[in-house]
C-alpha cells in the first residue's frame, strides 16, 4: 500500500474512487470525488475534504490507540471514512 501522509490523503482518495469499500457493518459502497466533495450512493450529503484531514490527524494524534471505530473519530460520516482509511491500512 502506498504511503499516506496529510498532505497526499485526498489525492490518494481521488484515486481510489470507484473501487468497492465495506463499512464495519460490512455493508458495500462506491464512491466519487467531486473537487473537495465525496459523494457515496448510500448517503445524501457529501463528506468534505477538510472532515477527512481531521479524521486523518485525529487519528495520527491518537497515540494511545483509543479511536478503534468510526463512532470514536465523532464526525460526519465517520462509518465512510473508516472504511476508506482501513482499506488504505491507515487504521488496522
Amino acid at each position: 500500500m502506498e504511503y499516506i501522509t496529510e498532505e497526499n490523503l485526498w489525492q490518494v482518495i481521488t484515486k481510489h474512487q470507484g473501487e468497492t469499500f465495506y463499512t464495519a457493518k460490512q455493508l458495500p459502497f462506491i464512491y466519487q470525488v467531486k473537487g473537495g466533495e465525496f459523494f457515496t450512493e448510500r448517503k445524501k450529503k457529501s463528506i468534505t475534504k477538510a472532515t477527512f484531514e481531521k479524521a486523518y490527524k485525529k487519528i495520527k494524534e491518537d497515540t494511545e490507540h483509543k479511536i478503534t471505530g468510526p463512532k470514536a473519530l465523532n464526525c460526519f460520516g465517520a462509518p465512510y471514512i473508516w472504511a476508506v482509511f482501513k482499506t488504505l491500512e491507515i487504521v488496522k
